[in-house]
């Protein structure tokens, strides 16, 4: 009895500090794995900060240090008629002239500049489409001085993002922050603007979850007051322990310069358009085949409760035609999941998977309905063109 008195003490310590352990263990996150089974790098925990002074943090520098050697300065080449009111093409000009094409009818070379993140070990590259399109080449700067040229794996104008890949080995990587972030944060924003070189910028999260902007079809961003410019697109906005919260995409200006208000596409988005690319070759969303706007959309002075989604019209034998949908009806939740304006509805319809079946409670006059809806593949763009709103500039 006194061996067991004396050995419990320490069998119960030994217990706590064995759970302890286990613990901290189950708090680090895990290597997550992308949809081609390649290991992806953890998100990083502790903040790389310099509290070396009393009273705050004087330098950022550690998460910079880790985070800069994983973005890229991005060239693209387009080549342009001289003189776009000739309705020819180069091969006709050679077929016509040979080789001796008149100097004023030579195509040009077009340069523009961005900014991408290497998100993959083996060379994948996140970055805007409107970075890479209609671009004839693309040629990718490193960090560390070296280049190599880029082909595009795949495009999503409907988030403006691409995926562009280099045959580089050791390339440093970013990991994808998707524990989510909150109004406050310090957040660094990395890219190449204006082409002067790599550049950090600093500033806090302003809001998240903004919508509506009409820069894209789908829109969830990460708002900054971090300074973003014309070349920052495609660029890194960090959090201070060095992980990927955004790819940096526009700005919100009257003159074109930063005003403090720019726009961010979430690392969740991001993760979730690169694995379909690399599973799909292109990016699959749920669709419903409906028209649909906010409550208060024509009438922002209203009063009354705003929840919910009012249908404008349905598409014929789309998933909501054959779920009975009908014009007029208010969506209140789709999976229980209930929405504020319409945004919030696409972006949500756009992660279900097609082919799954949802439940959704609708408002059809004064009776709620509940019904059982099959969600579509949303048919891709035709154009991948879509009308900005004036003095929202993508970057």
């Amino acid at each position: 009895m006194r061996r067991l008195v004396v050995v419990l003490p320490w069998l119960l310590l030994v217990i706590v500090i064995v759970g302890f352990i286990t613990w901290q263990k189950m708090q680090v996150p895990k290597p997550p794995v992308a949809a081609d089974g390649v290991k992806m790098p953890a998100e990083n925990v502790e903040p790389l900060i310099d509290t070396s002074r009393t009273g705050g943090v004087v330098s950022y520098s550690g998460a910079v240090e880790v985070a800069a050697p994983a973005v890229v300065n991005i060239f693209t080449l387009q080549k342009v008629s001289q003189q776009q009111s000739l309705p020819i093409n180069e091969q006709f000009l050679r077929e016509f002239f040979g080789d001796q094409i008149p100097q004023q009818l030579q195509p040009e070379d077009q340069n523009s500049l961005g900014s991408g993140v290497i998100v993959r070990p083996d060379g994948y590259i996140l970055t805007n489409n409107h970075v890479i399109a209609q671009a004839d080449e693309i040629v990718v700067g490193l960090h560390d001085g070296r280049k190599a040229k880029a082909t595009v794996i795949g495009t999503d104008p409907e988030t403006d993002l691409a995926v562009i890949k280099i045959e580089l080995e050791g390339l440093p990587v970013l990991p994808f922050k998707l524990s989510g972030n909150a109004v406050g944060d310090v957040v660094l924003a990395i890219g190449n603007p204006f082409g002067v070189g790599q550049t950090v910028t600093q500033g806090i999260i302003s809001a998240t979850g903004r919508t509506g902007l009409g820069i894209n079809t789908y829109e969830d961003f990460i708002q900054t007051d971090a300074a973003i410019n014309p070349g920052n697109s495609g660029g890194a906005l960090i959090d201070v322990a060095g992980n990927l919260i955004g790819v940096n995409t526009a700005i919100f200006s009257r003159t074109g310069g930063s005003l403090g208000i720019g726009f961010a596409i979430p690392a969740q988005i991001c993760q979730q358009v690169l694995d379909s690319i690399l599973q799909e070759g292109r990016v699959v969303r749920g669709w419903l085949g409906i028209e649909v706007r906010g409550l208060n959309q024509n009438n922002p002075l209203n009063t009354e409760s705003n929840a919910g989604v009012q249908v404008m019209g349905v598409l014929k034998n789309g998933p909501a035609d054959q779920a009975g949908i009908r014009k007029g009806d208010i969506i209140l939740s789709i999976n229980d999941q209930a929405f504020e304006n319409s945004n919030q509805l696409i972006s949500y319809v756009g992660r279900q998977k097609p082919n799954s079946e949802v439940p959704a409670i609708i408002l059809r006059g004064d009776e709620k309905l509940k019904i059982s809806i099959r969600i579509a593949e949303r048919p891709s763009s035709k154009t991948g063109q879509f009308l900005p709103v004036p003095q929202q500039q993508p970057r």
